[in-house]
Parts: C-alpha cells; sequence; structure tokens
C-alpha cells in the first residue's frame, strides 16, 4: 500500500491530519445542527412567544378600554360637568382603544413573520387561520364599537342616563365576546407555541443523538486508522525485536521480512545484511575453530588485548603423544594414516574439551593442551587436566578396538597406547609468530616440563606424569603416587613426579598395596638402603605384576651394582634437555 511506503514522519503527521479532519468534520456538523436549533429556538422566543404575549395584552387592553370608557362616562355625568377631567378621560379611552388594535397588530405581524420564514417548518396553514381570525375580531369589534360609541357619546352629552346604562351594557357584551374571540385564539396559539417548543427540544435531542453518533464514527474511523498506521510500524518493530532476541541467543538463521520502505523498512533492510555478514562470520568462526580452539577464537574477539599484549599467567600444561606410532604407520598408507590419525585426534580430543581444556595444537601424534585463566578459574586447572587424562587413558581400549574396523582390516599393525605429561608452572600467554602468520599459545618452563614429562613416561612404563606443583594443586582429589624425583636441566632443585592412578577412591586393594609398597621403596632407594628398597619394589610387583615404576627403579638398582652413586647423589635422576 502507498501508506506503508511513507516515511513514519509522514505516517505521524498524516494520522494528526486525519484525526484533525475528522474533528473538524464532526464539529462542523455540530455547529451546523446547533445553528438550526438556535433558528428554531429563536423564532419560538422573539416571535411565538411575543405573539402570544401580544394576544394576552389584547385581552387586558380590552378591559382597560371598558374602564376608560366607564370613567369618561362618570366624569360627565357629574355635576357641575369638569369638561377638562372629561377631555382627559376621553384621550385615555381613545388610547387604549387604539393599543388594542396595535397588540392585535403586533400579533399578527410576529404570525406572517412566522409563516414567511422558509428556515422553519411551521404549521403555516394554523397560523394563517389563527392571523385571519385576530384580523376578523379586530374588524368585527371596532364595526360594532363604532356604532355604540357614538351613540354613547350623544347619550352622555344629552343627559340620557338610562339610554346610557343599556349602551354600556351592550358594549361589555360585546367586550366579552371579543374577549372569548381573543381567548379563543390565544388557546390555539399556545398549542403552536408547544408544538414550536416540542420542535426546538426534538431538534436538540436529534441533534444530541447525530452529534453523538458522529462523534462515535469518527472516533471508530480514526481509531481505525491509526491502528491500521500505527500496526505498519509496530508490527516491523515487534519483528526486529524478535529478530534481535535470535542474535541475542546466537542463532542466525532467522531473515525479517521487508514490508515497507520507510524508517523501520531501511531499518529491516540493515538487519538482514546484519545478520547475513554475522552468518558468514559464524561460518568463519566454525572453520577457524577446527584450526584453533573456539575458546581461544572467543576470547580473542571478547578481549584482543590479551593476543596483541601477552600475559603471564599460572597454567596447567599437557602432552599427550600415541606410543607406538612409528611401527603403526609404517604399514599403513596415506590415506588410511590421516583417516587413523583424525579418529584419534577426535576422541582424544573430546575429553580435553569436556573438561574445559584449550587445545593449543596437534603435532605429529601429540596432543598439546592447556588450562587457565581466563578461560577457567584459578584454582581449577590442575584437577582438570588430571580428569581429562584419565578420560583420555579410558578412550584407549576403545581405540584399539576401532582403528581396526576403521580401516577395514583384522588387525592394526602395531598396538597403539597413551603417554601424558602434565605440568603447572607460570607461562606467557599471548599471539606469537611472524608478521605473516601468528598463533596464540603458552610459552614457558611449564610447556616444556610437561613435554619431558610426556616423553619420560617411555621410561617408567607409566601412561600419565605430572609434575609437583601440579599434585600439589590436584591434592587428594585424585588418586596419585609419587615416582622418583628428576633433576631437569636448568633448574637448580629436583623436583617429585607423580603418576596419577585414577579418580579419588577407585583404586583397588592391589594398587593400594603397590602405592604402599612403592612408596616404601622410594623411601629406602633415596637413603641408599638398595637392599630395603629392592625388597619393596618387588613386593610392589607381586602386588600389581609388570607395573612400570617399580620395574625401572629395580633395573637402575642393578645398574648401581656396577656404578654405585657418588657421595653428592641426592636420590634425583637427571633429565636431560630437550
Amino acid at each position: 500500500m502507498p501508506l506503508f511506503n511513507q516515511s513514519i514522519r509522514r505516517k505521524i503527521v498524516g494520522i494528526a491530519l486525519g484525526l484533525i479532519v475528522l474533528m473538524l468534520v464532526t464539529s462542523i456538523l455540530s455547529m451546523v445542527m446547533s445553528s438550526q436549533v438556535g433558528v428554531l429556538l429563536n423564532e419560538l422566543t422573539d416571535r411565538y412567544i411575543p405573539a402570544y404575549g401580544h394576544l394576552a395584552r389584547a385581552n387586558i387592553r380590552s378591559l382597560e378600554r371598558a374602564l376608560a370608557l366607564r370613567r369618561m362616562v362618570m366624569t360627565k355625568m357629574q355635576s357641575p360637568s369638569d369638561e377638562e377631567a372629561y377631555a382627559a378621560r376621553l384621550r385615555d379611552f381613545e388610547e387604549t382603544d387604539r393599543r388594542i388594535e396595535e397588540e392585535a397588530e403586533s400579533a399578527r405581524k410576529l404570525i406572517n413573520a412566522i409563516i414567511d420564514d422558509p428556515r422553519t417548518a411551521s404549521d403555516n396553514a394554523a397560523l394563517a387561520r389563527i392571523e385571519t381570525r385576530i384580523e376578523t375580531a379586530v374588524a368585527e369589534l371596532r364595526r360594532d364599537l363604532n356604532e355604540d360609541h357614538a351613540k354613547l357619546l350623544k347619550q352622555v352629552d344629552g343627559k340620557q342616563m338610562t339610554e346610557a346604562r343599556g349602551t354600556l351594557e351592550h358594549l361589555d357584551l360585546l367586550r366579552d365576546q371579543f374577549n372569548q374571540q381573543i381567548d379563543a385564539i390565544r388557546a390555539d396559539m399556545l398549542k403552536q407555541v408547544f408544538a414550536s417548543t416540542s420542535q426546538v427540544i426534538g431538534r436538540q435531542r436529534q441533534a444530541m443523538i447525530i452529534s453523538g453518533i458522529v462523534t462515535l464514527l469518527a472516533a471508530i474511523v480514526g481509531f481505525a486508522f491509526a491502528l491500521l498506521v500505527s500496526s505498519g510500524i509496530t508490527r516491523p518493530v515487534r519483528l526486529l525485536l524478535a529478530g534481535t532476541r535470535e542474535v541475542e541467543a546466537g542463532r542466525f538463521d532467522k531473515t525479517i521480512t521487508v514490508s515497507t520502505q520507510d524508517e523501520i523498512g531501511e531499518l529491516a533492510a540493515a538487519f538482514n545484511r546484519m545478520i547475513e555478514q554475522l552468518r558468514h562470520n559464524e561460518r568463519i568462526r566454525e572453520t577457524f575453530g577446527r584450526y584453533i580452539d573456539p575458546k581461544v577464537v572467543q576470547g580473542l574477539i571478547d578481549r584482543p588485548e590479551v593476543a596483541i599484549d601477552g600475559q603471564r599467567r599460572v597454567m596447567t600444561i599437557m602432552f599427550c603423544d600415541m606410543s607406538g606410532f612409528t611401527s603403526m604407520s609404517e604399514g599403513m598408507t596415506p590415506r588410511g594414516l590421516v583417516k587413523v590419525m583424525n579418529h584419534y585426534f577426535t576422541v582424544m580430543s573430546g575429553p580435553i574439551r569436556s573438561n574445559r581444556g584449550i587445545i593449543d595444537k596437534y603435532i605429529g601424534d601429540a596432543i598439546m593442551a592447556y588450562w587457565g585463566p581466563p578461560f577457567i578459574e584459578e584454582d581449577e586447572p590442575a584437577l582438570l587436566a588430571g580428569l581429562a587424562a584419565i578420560d583420555m587413558v579410558d578412550q584407549v581400549p576403545a581405540l584399539q578396538q576401532q582403528l581396526p574396523d576403521l580401516l577395514g582390516i583384522r588387525a592394526m599393525p602395531g598396538l597403539c597406547d597413551l603417554r601424558i605429561g602434565i605440568a603447572t608452572g607460570e607461562v606467557l600467554t599471548g599471539s606469537i609468530g611472524s608478521e605473516l602468520m601468528m598463533s596464540f599459545t603458552v610459552m614457558g618452563d611449564a610447556v616444556n616440563l610437561a613435554s619431558r614429562l610426556e616423553a619420560v613416561n617411555k621410561t617408567y612404563g607409566t601412561r600419565i606424569l605430572i609434575s609437583q606443583a601440579t599434585a600439589d594443586a590436584i591434592g587428594s582429589h585424585l588418586e596419585l603416587r609419587e615416582v622418583d624425583r628428576l633433576a631437569v636441566a636448568g633448574q637448580s632443585a629436583p623436583q617429585s613426579v607423580f603418576e596419577v592412578m585414577g579418580r579419588a577412591g577407585a583404586l583397588t586393594a592391589a594398587h593400594e598395596s603397590l602405592r604402599s609398597h612403592y612408596a616404601e621403596g622410594l623411601a629406602a632407594y633415596r637413603a641408599r638402603r638398595f637392599d630395603e628398597a629392592r625388597a619393596a619394589f618387588n613386593a610392589a610387583l607381586e602386588a600389581v605384576p609388570g607395573d612400570g615404576p617399580a620395574r625401572a627403579l629395580l633395573a637402575r638398582l642393578t645398574q648401581f651394582e656396577v656404578n654405585p652413586p657418588d657421595e653428592s647423589w641426592n636420590g634425583a635422576w637427571r633429565l636431560q634437555q630437550k
């Protein structure tokens, strides 16, 4: 509709003008009807009622005339006669006589004015009859009175009192007849007054009803018009609001139908373009998230200064490597190897992300991940990394069964397993690289230590080794055992290394016995009581045959029989720099 193609300003102005026009139409109609009622009311007050008043005064004038006539006769009959008083009474009589005709004539003029006025719907026939009756009554009265007046004056002048009384009685009779006629005319005139009053009241009531109806219609039309226009404004706004909520919820698949060409229509079109751009950005983010952890992407978006400036934070670093990868890969085609590695990384990445870790990179068959602020709270990294490592190890049996089926072969060329190293310490976080390519990563001694611990698993025959700082942070939340004390190149003091044996309370009696005997053997080993240490390590192997750390320490004791440690030996094994 053309109405919806206007600007919001024009729509609002159009609504206001429409309402003003409706208000003006209603006001003009009310004024016209009020003026018609005013005409009727003026006619009632200026013509009907005055005409009736003139007729009433004609009755009074007739009585005044009779009284003046008697006063004139009484003055004439006085002895001696007072001619001056008689002349004055005669003038009063003639004045009252003239006023009767004036009142009647005034009434006739008003009635004729009512009849001649085309603006009012009067009973002109009835009014014409009243006017004729007034004229006839006055004419008859004048004709009869003229003869009796002349006779009465002669009788009074001739001192014929008896005859004068008879003439007065006849004049009273004529007066009564005239009054009766005027009363009858007044009664009919009063009916016309009532009829005119009823007409005025009816017109007023009709004007009020019509004004009310017109006002109601104007209100309905105005409301419908305003509702139509406002719906054209509010509906797109509601759609915009719904679309905004969808965007707020992270859903970018809803667009808004642009049905207007006003400012809201332009806003809706801009919103659709924004949605398309957000959808495009989300596709880029999803694609980018396959190369960089989504949490890192979101963190860089929320706080880009972290990537630019870099920060030092205490974090927990994990390195995970697939043991037996070389022998396994020798008998595979490139396509099969890629298929196996992708499945391996998918399976092993799940526990890291489910435990809120950040996957930094894939290095060959190894995974580097880290935990720490601002992605998680400061007291959580070590425990979450330990739980993730346990979950990863739990996936190994199923992975060993899945890989042959994935490649469509009966058995894998080599048996895959995991080696995981975890270390906690202060690292540098930020975007590291060249002007051509950057990588948001972590750097520091803890990273190097985690990588070395992952490799040391091979020496001790373990799967999960963690640093002393990591073990201190985990505390009693996981089942740990101290494996050895390592002297790392570049660090002044050796530090203990611990194996993650399982979740808290998950150890069997055999593994509890293993941990107890191993701890006894490790204490004797460091105290140079090698025989006691050997016995304790053998007891540990009896509890859990094939335990890697116990076998590794027994092998070291065998080496000590050939090459005993010197006096400076402090029970630590030196870990070479990578």
